[in-house]
């Protein structure tokens, strides 16, 4: 009976131990798929991280340019395209302008002294020649008043007085149609805004119930060309304040310079 019992015994013993093996030999693999997915899931993790690091420091590529063209397409081609011709055709009219008005200008102080040594020497021919080589209105004005000459003073001032005026509409020119497209713009902006709200509220009277989608997508439609319409007409009016700048500028000019001619003028007539 104790052997039967001790070999019950040692039979049982080897089977438990063979049991608990294949448990721990289970935990140990249950152990390491868990730390390997842990590991798995950690480095997915950084790679996720890693990249959305990436995509938020690599700026857009265009991304300005890609959003006013967007915004330029919702705003609707029929009332964008005015506008955005408005904006190119006044920049070209402003841009004309200040070259025009930069090459007009003239070193008066110099070309006074200039005329003036030049009467000395060789009489108001020589005089009519500095301003005949002189580029700008100053110098036109000059030549103009001169020519007159042989018919006295007053003659002289009226002449010059005349051909100013002259001068000052060419320096001018243009600048009507840059005060049209400055208040065209916004025009177009404020109607194009007005005919957006009316198809927002004919949609919402089709769907027959107001809707927040159908309401904020026609009013975005809509106040895109009030936006546009705006920033052109702003872009536009500070080229034309410093336009009108450089012309008042000159037109100063032209007028003390016109003074100093005369006393020239009447200098040289007294000899």
């Amino acid at each position: 009976m104790k052997k039967v019992f001790a070999i019950l015994s040692i039979v049982a013993f080897f089977s438990f131990g063979s049991t608990l093996n294949v448990v721990a030999q289970d935990s140990t693999a249950t152990a390491q798929t868990a730390v390997a997915d842990s590991a798995t899931a950690v480095s997915s993790d950084t790679t996720q991280v890693s990249d959305e690091a990436a995509a938020a420091a690599t700026p857009e590529e265009g991304g300005m340019h890609k959003g006013l063209k967007q915004k330029f397409i919702e705003g609707g081609a029929g009332w964008m395209a005015p506008i955005a011709f408005c904006l190119i055709v006044g920049l070209a009219l402003c841009i004309e302008r200040i070259i025009y008005l930069s090459l007009s200008s003239t070193n008066t102080k110099k070309l006074l002294t200039s005329i003036d040594e030049a009467w000395e020497k060789g009489g108001v021919e020589a005089a009519m020649n500095v301003c005949r080589d002189t580029r700008g209105p100053v110098a036109s004005i000059f030549y103009q008043g001169l020519s007159r000459y042989d018919e006295g003073v007053e003659v002289v001032e009226k002449t010059v007085a005349s051909y100013g005026g002259v001068q000052l509409g060419l320096l001018e020119k243009n600048l009507t149609w840059v005060s049209l497209f400055i208040t065209l713009a916004p025009s177009l902006g404020f109607l194009g805004t007005v005919v957006g709200m009316i198809q927002a509220f004919d949609k919402i009277q089709q769907v027959g119930d107001i809707s927040a989608t159908v309401v904020a997508g026609g009013m975005k439609v809509a106040l895109l060309t009030t936006v546009f319409g705006l920033i052109v007409a702003m872009i536009l009016q500070v080229f034309f304040n410093y336009i009108l700048t450089l012309i008042e500028s000159l037109t100063n000019d032209m007028e003390d310079s016109s003074i100093s001619l005369l006393d020239i003028i009447v200098k040289h007539a007294k000899k």
